[in-house]
């Protein structure tokens, strides 16, 4: 029997990860070891490895929390299924679990920040919020491939249905990377009229496969001007000049102000992209346009198999916006990223 794991560990001393193999602890009763399929990569590993973002237990710690695989060993129901692990595995009973909360519970779990993710041969992970993978998903995609829906498809999924976006509005996406990919599919999906900003002519190409009805490159505009053009598109979009849905996917700084000083009137923002930097901007801008601004951290569970079968229905594609790596190559992916040598979400294979 299967007794042993590899890991990657991240060693914040030398910068680097670096392998090591590990005895599979005795499992809980609520806990399943799972086979990894893939792992993706996401802007908040970065975060950890790079930008001096802090994981809750103490590193040297396995990072990755998009993960995907198949159930090995523990809870006898789960034996052999192909699953989704979320992002965010909350208790399922305090407070605001009950209360339709449970991405915000506050004893949830993470991997790759509470214990070690998905860059790794198996991870050990509570049973209870796995999402199954259907048969028919299965045609379409390989595991591996669907292991972007723990967070780059989820995190925009909820927080679309957060801002009740609906068909015909005006939805302005700001940063066209891993995420904004899959959040141009997802206001498309929902009947909206889609806007892509970047500052990358090529992320905006991919906008464009991804459904976008316009793009928009910001690189050395001011936000006047910037303004004035997106008032255009709405226009040109027969849209209305208010209730604008703006979603600030780029996590940076500029990205965050440029979205903030497009509110209109009842605008929601809501805030995707994460940041360690401070912005600067007026609050009372919502006040005056009586506006909205919205929070999102990850996806609660609940939504996981609505998202699999819009991916099974062929309503949002996965496969053109990802880009596949061998786990033996972290150490490169991880450089490679932080020089923006990647145009799609990469993805770890064991």
């Amino acid at each position: 029997m299967m007794n042993k794991l590899i890991k990657w560990k991240f060693n914040e001393v030398k910068g680097n990860f670096y392998k090591v193999e590990e005895t599979i602890p005795p499992l809980k009763n609520n806990e399943v070891l799972v086979e990894v399929a893939g792992c993706g990569v996401c802007h908040t590993d970065i975060g950890f490895w790079y930008n001096g973002i802090k994981t809750r237990k103490e590193l040297p710690l396995t990072l990755g929390h998009e993960i995907s695989g198949t159930v090995v060993r523990g809870y006898q129901k789960w034996i052999n299924k192909k699953v989704i692990i979320p992002a965010v595995l909350p208790c399922g009973n305090c407070e605001l679990c009950k209360n339709g909360r449970s991405n915000i519970c506050q004893n949830q779990l993470m991997p790759g920040n509470d214990f070690d993710g998905g860059f790794a041969s198996h991870v050990v992970v509570p049973s209870q919020f796995l999402c199954e993978v259907p048969k028919e998903t299965l045609q379409k995609y390989s595991l591996s491939q669907l292991s972007v829906i723990a967070d780059a498809v989820s995190t925009p999924y909820q927080v679309m249905k957060k801002s009740d976006i609906k068909a015909n509005d005006f939805a302005i996406i700001i940063g066209a990377g891993g995420i904004g990919t899959y959040g141009i599919q997802i206001a498309k999906l929902f009947g909206a009229k889609v806007l892509a900003i970047d500052v990358n002519n090529e992320k905006l190409e991919t906008s464009k496969i991804a459904g976008a009805d316009e793009v928009l490159n910001i690189k050395d505009t001011d936000i006047k001007s910037i303004k004035h053009k997106v008032k255009e598109i709405a226009k040109n979009f027969n849209c209305s000049p208010y209730m604008w849905k703006i979603y600030e996917m780029s996590g940076t700084a500029t990205g965050q102000e440029t979205a903030f000083n497009l509110l209109t009137y009842a605008s929601v923002l809501s805030v995707v992209g994460f940041t360690m930097d401070k912005v600067n901007v007026r609050l009372s801008h919502l006040m005056a346009f009586d506006a909205t601004l919205v929070g999102t951290w990850g996806c609660k569970p609940e939504l996981y198999p609505e998202i699999v079968k819009h991916i099974t229905d062929g309503k949002i594609f996965v496969d053109p916006f990802i880009e596949e790596h061998s786990l033996e190559h972290i150490n490169e992916v991880f450089q490679n990223s932080i020089q923006h040598k990647y145009k799609k979400r990469i993805i770890l294979k064991p």
